[in-house]
């Protein structure tokens, strides 16, 4: 019994000893943490744990400033908790610091409050997958009759399937498929990918149309989906109206609904960063023309010649489908002298229009002034992202006018700025389509 009193009884008196230990080392390392650096701005002394908050004065703290300089100089040091602050005062050593040594001071705190509160916004980010859900949820009201929350897992797989199809597609393993199906269906390799992605695409496209066939209203269609379906159901629909058709057809159109525009929207976005002072000449005229009371609408553009031409010049600099989509001649014919027979692919180069030194003035430099004269919107002939003829691009006018719109709200709102001691390159990844390699921006809210 005695020795249990005993041992209780040093327990605790163990444990008194190391808290008395503990709290003196806390207060020996708080100590040096207090100590100024060798050849710090002088200062007041900090107290334990608060620092000099109780010399700097929870009230009117740039009167307490005005005093300390009184005692310290106009360079001197404080620290809150364990964080040091160098405060510089007078107009002399102020312009010293911002002006003269404007690059070693240019950066800016985030303290643990505004990080709290802002949850980090204003950080570098990749604006890839915002871009594509923004646009692609356009696409998919006028197919699906429905748009999809960004936050929608099952979605998020799905662009991140497309965004691999449209790159795999363009490499040299699908060229291989194509030259020769029969050995290379049977070989591993990324092609593989793009035929299991497709598979996952159509999955999720046909569970869409099957919802459609269970809740349509044949009087009242409200998408493509539903209008497809009416015509199959017509008497005299064409063999081509069948189900298989209208898989394949909303595939192409989600697809090239979300790909092209998003890509060039990214494209834009780096032009952007790149040249602010482009990028500043596009927000004076949208607060001119806009303000900041209201969104932007379509029949703004007329009265937006420079944006108009900055979005024109993104296409033509990004070229982002540079052989075109390839055609094939559906009778012998002659081009430039040349027997062309039936039945042979074509490919038409338009980055070879688009960069075109006989039509553009400075065709390798970003210069929105290809598309300006006399400061209205000059429209030229050699523009011809979405192709030409009876094969362009059937979503022409829709992507220009959600190419207009989504670029001029983001401007509206946002500046673009590349990361702090980061260079933004304007190197491309190869596929389908020109995209942007992956970057990251930062978005200040103007």
């Amino acid at each position: 019994m005695l020795l249990q009193l005993l041992s209780v009884l040093w327990e605790a008196l163990s444990l008194q000893i190391v808290l008395v230990f503990l709290a003196a080392f806390l207060l020996l390392a708080d100590y040096k943490k207090r100590i100024r650096p060798r050849d710090f701005p002088p200062g007041p002394r900090p107290l334990p744990l608060l620092g000099n908050i109780p010399h700097f004065g929870a009230k009117d703290p740039h009167l307490a400033a005005q005093k300390l300089a009184e005692k310290y100089g106009n360079v001197f040091s404080i620290q809150v908790g364990k964080i040091w602050i160098v405060i510089v005062n007078g107009l002399h050593l102020v312009k010293e610091a911002l002006v003269h040594q404007g690059e070693n001071f240019i950066d800016r705190p985030v303290d643990p409050l505004s990080k709290e509160i802002t949850r980090g916004l204003g950080q570098p980010f990749d604006p890839k997958l915002q871009i594509n859900n923004a646009v692609s949820n356009i696409i998919c009201s006028i197919t699906f009759g429905d748009r999809f929350d960004y936050h929608d897992s099952n979605f998020q797989k799905l662009l991140l399937f497309l965004d691999e199809i449209m790159y795999l597609q363009g490499c040299m393993w699908t060229q291989m498929y194509n030259a020769f199906p029969a050995l290379m269906k049977h070989l591993p390799g990324p092609h593989q990918t793009v035929l299991k992605n497709w598979g996952q695409l159509k999955s999720f496209v046909r569970e869409i149309i099957e919802k459609h066939e269970e809740d349509r209203n044949p009087s009242a269609p409200k998408d493509f989906i539903d209008a497809y379906l009416n015509q199959i159901a017509t008497e005299d629909a064409a063999s081509s109206f069948h189900k298989d058709n209208l898989l394949q057809s909303t595939l192409d159109l989600f697809l090239t609904g979300t790909e092209t525009s998003s890509t060039t929207l990214r494209w834009a976005l780096l032009y952007m960063a790149i040249f602010p002072e482009i990028q500043a000449r596009v927000q004076a005229e949208i607060d001119s023309v806009i303000g900041q009371s209201r969104q932007p609408a379509i029949g703004d553009k007329d009265s937006m010649p420079y944006t108009n031409a900055v979005v024109h010049e993104v296409q033509r600099m990004s070229s982002i489908v540079p052989l075109n989509v390839p055609r094939i001649t559906t009778k012998d014919t002659t081009l430039a002298g040349f027997h062309v027979p039936k039945g042979t692919i074509l490919v038409t180069n338009l980055t070879s229009v688009l960069f075109d030194k006989d039509e553009w003035e400075t065709p390798n430099e970003f210069n929105p002034g290809h598309f300006l004269k006399n400061g209205q919107f000059w429209k030229r002939e050699a523009f011809l992202p979405f192709s030409a003829g009876k094969r362009a691009c059937l979503g022409e006018q829709l992507a220009r006018t959600e190419l207009f719109l989504f670029f001029t709200a983001l401007l509206q709102k946002f500046t673009f700025q590349p990361p702090k001691g980061v260079t933004l390159s304007l190197d491309h990844r190869s596929g389908l389509t020109l995209s942007p390699q992956p970057y990251r921006i930062c978005a200040i809210s103007r």
